[in-house]
């Protein structure tokens, strides 16, 4: 496809960014949304606003979301005036967000009955990296669907992974997140038990970062714990919903999931505790002041 028409919905830090890269790069966007600023940026470059899902839908090939959850993404499909009942013919809704699998499997058998696809693309890296195309993209879908909107991917992303059937792409991202933020919740309880115990933090990390346990997570765990630096920007509240999007995930696959049930477990307290928007490095707080 040569500079398809892009429709685009979550027009947030990352969805803003994408979309600013996206009209530097020679793209006509058709956009809608509650932040009416971020909207006015976009049309102010040349973009066009319209009101509903289905007239985006209307108007584009291809269909990007940058939401927060699958109840938004589902929102935005389905009704009638929803992304389904005005999708063309041919056209690709892509999904950036961290999404169910079994959902997005669901939207796709869906769209495929009105002769659309879908591909499911979480993202990795930040904002920054969106503006200039630098992204990581988990990308997964019918191969030849992929293959045809690779070329904008490739605007957006320095690094575009093809993983596979359609659920791949979340499905991977989910296992990601869980490992990444089960490790940043474990050093930072471990960190908690040290100075109730009266070990240095700082020498605890010396120590462990020496040896096999080292690694970026344990860095921003340590970061908050020892030096007062709150940096990985991931909310304890997307955490929370990543985390619970997983052990979804597993129960749908018939087994369970006793380690992120754990971390689930420990968000949602941390959440309950009014923590929800620090970055899960904060947690912290909540091991240091956790009573029996």
């Amino acid at each position: 496809m040569t500079k398809p028409v892009i429709g685009f919905i979550g027009l947030g830090l990352m969805g803003g960014n994408m979309a600013a890269c996206l009209q530097d790069n020679g793209f006509d966007l058709v956009v809608m949304g509650r932040n009416k600023d971020a909207v006015a940026a976009v049309v102010n470059r040349g973009g066009k606003e319209v009101s509903t899902p289905k007239e985006l839908a209307a108007a584009s090939d291809i269909i990007m979301l940058c939401v927060t959850t699958s109840d938004v993404v589902e929102s935005l499909i389905y009704g009638d005036n929803g992304i389904l009942a005005g999708i063309k013919d041919g056209a690709v809704v892509i999904d950036y967000g961290t999404s169910i699998p079994a959902s997005t499997k669901k939207i796709g058998a869906d769209l495929a009955a009105k002769g659309a696809g879908m591909i499911d693309a979480p993202l990795g890296r930040t904002p920054a990296h969106a503006k200039d195309g630098l992204l990581n993209i988990m990308a997964a879908g019918d191969k030849e669907t992929f293959e045809k909107v690779k070329p904008v991917l490739d605007v957006q992303g320095e690094n575009v992974f093809y993983v596979g059937a359609l659920g791949a792409g979340h499905t991977t991202k989910l296992i990601n997140n869980f490992m990444g933020m089960t490790t940043v919740c474990a050093m930072s309880q471990a960190f908690a038990v040290a100075d109730r115990a009266g070990v240095d933090r700082q020498q605890l990390y010396d120590i462990m970062s020496a040896g096999p346990s080292n690694s970026p997570f344990m860095g921003f765990a340590k970061n908050y714990a020892v030096d007062g630096v709150s940096d990985l920007g991931f909310s304890i509240a997307n955490a929370n919903k990543d985390i619970s999007y997983f052990v979804q995930m597993v129960a749908d696959m018939g087994t369970r999931a006793e380690i992120a049930e754990g971390t689930s477990t420990n968000l949602k307290a941390a959440m309950a505790a009014g923590m929800g928007d620090g970055y899960v490095p904060e947690i912290f707080d909540y091991f240091l002041k956790l009573k029996t």
